[in-house]
């Protein structure tokens, strides 16, 4: 028995509730399609908003130019990934729900960027403060070497 708390249904916030996403491999191509569960989203808004990205993302990667709507899904039935919230009933996204419409309007960066909003890249401003600096005088080097953080 895991230690994780379980989701209990709808989208009601409980406090130490946790939300999963589903990566699912359409091509088929392994015994169990899951590729992935990625975890520790901090909603179920969250959990939406990524799972929607993803499968918008690869649909996107599905297209070719020229391609009819029909063709796209074909593709993406054929070779993409579906993404689904764990346990969120009804109120999980459902890409069935939105395929048409993606297949027929091609994604802008912001629609399918799925990275922005990965739980796993997500952290703490105690993570980000780290030790204090010892030698003020090199802040604007270290600067050049700054990578972006998502906070929360």
């Amino acid at each position: 028995m895991s230690d994780e708390p379980e989701n209990t249904g709808a989208g009601t916030a409980e406090q130490g509730q946790t939300w999963n996403v589903r990566i699912i491999d359409l091509s088929g191509a392994s015994e169990d399609d899951t590729v992935e569960v990625v975890k520790d989203f901090m909603d179920l808004m969250h959990a939406n908003a990524y799972a929607r990205a993803y499968v918008r993302d690869s649909i996107e990667r599905c297209r070719v130019p020229g391609a009819t709507s029909k063709e796209v899904l074909e593709s993406w039935f054929a070779f993409g990934e579906n993404a689904e919230v764990v346990d969120a009933g009804e109120d999980g996204w459902k890409s069935s729900t939105e395929l048409e419409d993606f297949a027929a309007n091609p994604a802008t960066d912001m629609e399918r960027d799925w990275r922005a909003i990965d739980p796993r890249r997500l952290v703490d401003d105690d993570e980000i403060a780290g030790p204090p600096d010892v030698d003020d005088e090199d802040d604007d080097e270290d600067d050049e070497d700054a990578h972006e953080v998502i906070r929360h």
